[in-house]
Formats: C-alpha cells, sequence, structure tokens
C-alpha cells in the first residue's frame, strides 16, 4: 500500500475514495503530477484542515503539509495539545498545479465532489479552512484578513477561517501570534457544546444562536 492509501483507520470508503482520487484525470494537473495528495489522518475525526493545494515536496511523498508550512502546523498542533495523527490534513486540490501557481476555478470545481465525499467520511466537529482558497467555498466574497478566526456554524459543525502556515511564513512576526490564538479557540470550539456566536456569511456580521444542531458531534 502506497503513502496515499496508508492512513491509520481508513475505512473501505476511504480507500476507494483514495483509489480514486489516485487515477483521477478530470483536469489537466493530471498532467503534471508526481502523484496525487488526498489527504491525511483519522476518519472519522473531529478536527479537519482544508488547505489551498499540495507543493513540491507533497507532490514528492504523496502527504499534505510536509515542508516549511507543514512544520508551522505541527507547531500550532502542538500548542493546543493535538498533533498531526490526531487531525485530518487535506486539500481543496489534490494535484499540485505547476510552478506553485493558484488553483484555477475549473481545478478546484473539479476536485469539489472529492473534497465533499471526505467532509461525509470524516465527519469532523471542526473545519478549518487554511488560506483564501478553502475558505471561499464557506465564506464567498469575504477577504480573510476581516474573517479570520470568525466560526461559522453550518449544519452543526463550525467552519473557521484562518490564515495559510505559508501567508504567516511570509509575514512574521505580526500574524503568528494571531494564528496561534486562532487555533487556541479552535480547540476550544472541539470541546465546546453550548450555542456560541456564528458568522452569517451573507451579510459578514455576528449573530447570536439560539441553538446547536447535533451539538454532539
Amino acid at each position: 500500500m502506497n503513502s496515499q492509501t496508508n492512513n491509520m483507520n481508513l475505512p473501505a470508503a476511504g480507500s476507494d475514495l483514495y483509489r480514486e482520487i489516485a487515477d483521477c484525470p478530470k483536469c489537466e494537473l493530471a498532467r503534471y503530477r508526481t502523484q496525487t495528495v488526498p489527504g491525511s489522518g483519522p476518519i472519522p475525526c473531529d478536527l479537519m484542515l482544508i488547505g489551498e493545494a499540495p507543493g513540491r515536496n507533497e507532490d514528492e511523498q504523496g502527504l499534505p503539509f510536509v515542508g516549511r508550512s507543514g512544520q508551522l502546523l505541527d507547531r500550532l498542533l502542538t500548542d493546543i495539545g493535538r498533533s498531526r495523527e490526531s487531525v485530518y490534513i487535506t486539500n481543496v486540490v489534490k494535484c499540485r498545479p505547476p510552478d506553485n501557481r493558484d488553483p484555477s476555478n475549473i481545478e478546484v470545481a473539479t476536485c469539489a465532489d472529492y473534497l465533499d465525499r471526505q467532509i461525509e467520511l470524516v465527519n469532523p466537529r471542526v473545519i478549518v479552512t487554511l488560506g483564501k482558497f478553502a475558505m471561499t467555498r464557506w465564506f464567498p466574497g469575504a477577504k480573510i484578513t476581516a474573517i479570520r478566526g470568525t466560526p461559522l456554524l453550518e449544519s452543526g459543525r463550525w467552519i473557521v477561517p484562518v490564515f495559510h502556515p505559508a501567508y504567516v511564513l511570509r509575514n512574521q512576526p505580526n500574524n503568528l501570534p494571531l494564528i496561534q490564538a486562532d487555533f487556541v479557540e479552535i480547540q476550544k470550539l472541539v470541546r465546546e457544546r453550548s450555542p456560541a456566536p456564528q458568522l452569517d456569511s451573507s451579510s459578514n456580521k455576528i449573530i447570536e444562536l439560539k441553538e446547536i444542531t447535533n451539538s454532539d458531534r
């Protein structure tokens, strides 16, 4: 079994999905990749992190966030008492764009079904979007600098947008304390079972929730 399917606690449905992703020919990225990068981590899992796209290191190893951004992500997780092995990590796009360019709208849309199925399998209590491309799925038109760290409750599940670790690395020291504070709050949401403020993505305003659907997720 290769690195793309060697994920702990992976159910049969997850293995089938990973094999499908590994053979995906749906967009031009298939022409350039060394291998696909479906994701890694336990299934199910209470915390799911979604990034943008694989880089060179990820393309070579078949695992997400294994370069400098991954080192920062590991540090952020350690700071809140978590480890990489205790969270599920993936990207909106499963293949490396050439020269590490931004993924196109078509490429993101092509991989959307894979991400939908991963979310269904992982069934997280909290989803953390790392950077603007993952954020756009739940916060269309919003600016990450305006809403980072502000949770949205959708279908009994928290969605929390934060800076991409690569962005933080390029813009230290200003943004490192911000993402560290965001991760502290994220872990609180994982443990929380009572109503809390929600961001209304249509108006970008905070509203008070009266109850949480599926609060035991």
